[in-house]
């Protein structure tokens, strides 16, 4: 059985995404969630294409999801949705 998480990133690894910035988006991802102690807390996975190619890279946080989102914005959505989420 898996554990429960109070969270859930999905990061889109397809080949469009992927090339257009999800790359690097998993690094900043990884250490956001490393630097500040949520790797239990948060359910973290890659995923394939779901049909959003043309408005990558593409990450979902929750139930919201995040479009032609850069290195530059990606610290600011994580730090935004997770000040105001509880991460326990």
């Amino acid at each position: 059985m898996e554990p429960k998480h109070a969270h859930k990133i999905l990061i889109c690894l397809g080949s469009s995404c992927h090339s257009r910035g999800n790359a690097d988006n998993l690094k900043i991802i990884q250490d956001f969630l490393k630097e500040r102690n949520l790797t239990s807390t948060i359910d973290f996975r890659g995923h394939l294409c779901n049909d959003l190619c043309n408005r990558g890279p593409v990450i979902e946080i929750d139930d919201q999801t995040f479009e032609e989102v850069t290195q530059s914005s990606l610290p600011s959505i994580l730090i935004n949705h997770f000040d105001k989420a509880s991460c326990s």
